[in-house]
């Protein structure tokens, strides 16, 4: 199938699991009745953005991929709609925590688990904390679409990572994110450095990029939303501003774009050879 539509939701979330994962069932179903076969949620959506403090008392929230309440509550929507779901979660292995995102198929299986690689430490990020690097190791996802790359939020400023997923076979790169204000600097605004960070990877790969982000104020940190779906161009193709809530949804040509990524000869050209220097420690 050459053609496939994709949709992002945004929402402001709250402590409330319950609520949370019936706003996002909301979106997916209507991005479902849209068109939209593979449907990405934000980062950590079963609550707020928790990472704020740090605090031991929240790795009580942290489930195995097999009890997590989003997770289950995505596995059994995406099997009545017939959709895929990448979904992230708080995960729980053993002593071991992890910001994780289940592939959840069409049938509403999940297909295998990915671990956020990279992982922020900073003011009102404190996610060092809280997880361990992943040790999955970038994944990718063969679909009934086409194959679909998944990094969550700071792996989306990794040129490294899209690649990666690229060489892996990615026809698609999405993004769930968690992403806003910073505490120590109130006039710092990330928003246009985060998209252009991202739509950096769909030139440079020639591959559609679809990234979604929360909105809302949590504790006086305010997510600024601005999710989007953009083509192997760059060129947004659906976006929301700071405040919208739902979905976007866009379709997209994957035998347009594999053509482009040939024509451009980007990955004729590479030189690992001399790429080297990136796998070494600075």
């Amino acid at each position: 199938m050459t053609e496939i539509t994709v949709a992002a939701l945004q929402l402001a979330l709250t402590d409330d699991i319950d609520a949370n994962i019936a706003a996002v069932s909301d979106l997916v179903r209507d991005a479902a009745a849209r068109g939209a076969k593979i449907i990405l949620p934000p980062e950590l959506f079963e609550g707020p953005y928790f990472c704020q403090v740090e605090d031991e008392a929240l790795f009580a929230r942290a489930r195995p991929t097999s009890e997590h309440p989003a997770v289950l509550a995505m596995q059994k929507l995406a099997a009545e709609l017939s959709v895929y779901i990448p979904t992230s979660f708080f995960e729980q292995d053993g002593p071991h925590h992890y910001n994780s995102l289940a592939m959840i198929d069409d049938a509403g299986a999940v297909m295998g688990v990915y671990r956020k690689s990279h992982i922020p430490d900073g003011p009102g990020y404190e996610e060092k904390f809280y997880f361990r690097p992943g040790n999955t190791g970038f994944k990718v996802w063969k679909t009934r679409y086409g194959t679909i790359g998944v990094g969550v939020c700071w792996d989306q400023w990794y040129p490294e990572c899209a690649r990666a997923m690229m060489l892996m076979g990615a026809e698609l790169l999405f993004y769930p994110t968690a992403i806003g204000s910073e505490p120590y600097d109130p006039e710092l605004d990330t928003s246009r450095m985060w998209q252009r960070a991202m739509v950096g990877h769909s030139v440079s790969n020639v591959v559609p990029v679809i990234a979604a982000n929360r909105i809302g104020n949590e504790n006086g940190q305010v997510f600024y939303g601005h999710s989007f779906i953009a083509d192997e161009w760059g060129d947004y193709q659906a976006n929301f501003g700071r405040e919208e809530t739902g979905a976007i949804v866009a379709t997209l040509d994957l035998d347009r774009v594999r053509k482009h990524r040939a024509g451009m000869g980007f990955f004729r050209d590479r030189r690992p050879d001399l790429y080297g220097r990136l796998a070494e420690d600075v």
